[in-house]
């Protein structure tokens, strides 16, 4: 293809990706609080400290007690620039230490017009976030150059696909699994040609992934359906279903997306590692037929599967290592702990990520060692 070509329908694609953009986000269902009641989250500063109450719980590893009267300046919203007085609680479960001149995230209870009552809710985590983001991009850019520099393009794509067409779609009554599905294909063949261009190698990584991640769906639906889990079981499911009185939204299947999206990753490295692999096997020895190719392709297969498959399960186990505590701490029967809707959810997205990881592997080694070996064109670009 020349690159008129090339740019022609670069420019036609980026457009439309705008256009899905524009009408994902006009009028979607949001809530805008009203001048004379709601709740709204703002940033403010702490200008003075009038009591301190506090003291310190040694037998609670310290943690704080007690309370704060605090003077705080609001510095965003539309109170911004007005002062209130707040008291700071402290308690076990609730400890937001902040003195003169932090800043901290409060809430603001507008009860009629002008008349509010301002309370602490967290603290200002934004810029440290920021920082944390800003620490993996470098590091990202640094040891992995240009590539580096695409995947974080790849992966910024991926969030924008996510956060500013899926979520508003679902809100506006499309089928959160029909965009999910289409948007996980877009998704990796936009990140594979971000990293490698369009190529041999990237579009059989890209079909093998999507095969892969609709395997491990395929398994979630089947487990779900034999274990009577749906998204209702989940902890979110009831303020899931007060959103659905303001919006169109259908919550039946968002368990099965979250499974769709948490795969893609972990099945995408997979299947780049073994694609590329086959590739530079490919070039060191064109004359190397199908079945050679193949084999490679399964040797370096089975050491990524296993430890890809440890990464996903010990990622799932990583987030509910608070709940397993407990549940260990309460001598929960085996019976009983099998039995509950968290075990099952948890077991179903473990699992179903691992068998989408599993299968992977064949398949983007048959693919990439059947084309590879009908071609004795070298694969590298100069």
């Amino acid at each position: 293809m020349s690159k008129i070509g090339k740019i022609v329908i670069f420019i036609a694609a980026a457009t439309l990706f705008v256009g899905i953009l524009y009408y994902a986000n006009n009028d979607r269902p949001a809530y805008h609080s009203s001048d004379t009641a709601g709740i709204e989250y703002e940033v403010a500063k702490v200008t003075r400290v009038l009591e301190n109450r506090v003291t310190v719980d040694e037998e609670m590893e310290g943690i704080w007690r007690g309370s704060m009267t605090l003077e705080v300046e609001i510095l965003t919203g539309r109170y911004k620039g007005d002062t209130a007085v707040v008291e700071n609680y402290f308690s076990s479960l609730y400890n937001v230490r902040v003195g003169k001149g932090d800043k901290v995230s409060i809430r603001i209870d507008t009860s009629g017009k002008g008349e509010y009552q301002v309370s602490i809710y967290n603290y200002y985590r934004v810029p440290w976030l920021i920082g944390c983001i800003l620490v993996f991009v470098a590091l990202l850019v640094i040891v992995g150059g240009k590539k580096g520099a695409k995947s974080v393009a790849g992966l910024l794509f991926t969030m924008v696909c996510i956060i500013w067409i899926l979520l508003p779609l679902s809100l506006k009554g499309y089928s959160p699994l029909g965009v999910t599905i289409i948007l996980v294909l877009i998704c990796n063949f936009v990140t594979f040609f971000l990293i490698d261009g369009v190529c041999t190698k990237t579009v059989v990584a890209a079909f093998g992934s999507l095969g892969g991640v609709l395997v491990g769906a395929v398994f979630s639906l089947i487990a779900q359906g034999i274990m009577s889990v749906t998204t209702y079981q989940m902890d979110e499911a009831e303020t899931l279903l007060l959103i659905t009185s303001t919006t169109e939204l259908e919550v039946k299947n968002l368990f099965l997306c979250g499974v769709l999206i948490a795969c893609m990753g972990a099945v995408m490295d997979v299947a780049m590692s073994i694609a590329s692999s086959i590739a530079e096997l490919h070039e060191v020895n064109p004359s190397l037929g199908a079945a050679k190719l193949f084999a490679s392709g399964m040797n370096i297969g089975k050491d990524a599967m296993g430890t890809m498959s440890n990464t996903l399960i010990l990622a799932f186990a990583g987030g509910s290592f608070n709940m397993m505590l407990m549940i260990y701490s309460y001598g929960v029967s085996f019976q009983q702990l099998m039995n509950t809707d968290f075990v099952a959810i948890e077991v179903i997205q473990a699992i179903a990520g691992s068998v989408g990881i599993i299968c992977t592997v064949p398949l983007v080694a048959a693919l990439a060692a059947n084309v590879f070996s009908r071609s004795k064109v070298k694969t590298r670009k100069k």
